[in-house]
């Protein structure tokens, strides 16, 4: 899913990958693409996941996992960083998600009763980026479709969504519904409606 996702990304797009499956986009970025991938807590340029002797503790994303650092890196506070992201500085973000709604509403912050340790980005991240592209599983671990009519978890954002990726295919939020644009490997047309509550087309 995360390499599919970075087929998303565009030759000079300032880029935010939020936690989860999207942080292993910055992997998978397709030769001759450059992009300059920003996180919420204070770096723009952050390079791929390091190697055993690569690690350096002071590096974290969003996410507290370690990164490596490119020559053109630079940081700043997370005032700074807000700024970027709420001024339409950065022109994608891929997100992880619990829920999204055929609308493209999103849910990805809390499950009621659960203890969270806070909203984190993703509220102006939704509000002030160009694109958001959605990357999770088609359904929860009970096969229950987490590509819903209507979310039934607190929103993030109200169709805020452009594009779902899921490890059963691409589907784009349309105002008909989601619209199939690909299917995964060995998926069928039938077996992605069928693990869909929202309306597929």
């Amino acid at each position: 899913m995360a390499a599919r996702a970075a087929q998303e990304l565009q030759d000079g797009w300032y880029v935010n990958l939020g936690i989860g499956i999207p942080t292993l986009v910055s992997n998978y970025i397709p030769e001759g693409i450059e992009v300059t991938l920003q996180s919420e807590n204070g770096m723009l340029g952050m390079g791929p996941f390091p190697t055993e002797d690569e690690i350096d503790a002071d590096l974290i994303n969003a996410g507290k996992q370690t990164i490596t650092e490119l020559p053109q890196t630079s940081y700043f506070d997370s005032a700074a960083s807000f700024g970027m992201i709420r001024g339409g500085k950065i022109a994608m973000a891929i997100l992880g998600a619990m829920e999204v709604a055929q609308n493209g509403d999103l849910a990805n912050w809390m499950i009621p009763g659960k203890l969270v340790k806070g909203m984190g980005g993703a509220m102006d991240l939704v509000a002030g980026v160009g694109r958001v592209v959605v990357v999770m599983d088609h359904t929860n671990k009970h096969g229950v479709s987490k590509v819903l009519k209507e979310c039934t978890l607190p929103l993030t954002g109200k169709g805020v969504v452009d594009r779902i990726i899921t490890n059963l295919g691409v589907l784009d939020v349309t105002h008909k519904g989601l619209h199939i644009q690909e299917l995964a490997e060995g998926v069928t047309r039938e077996q992605i409606i069928a693990a869909t509550e929202a309306d597929i087309y």
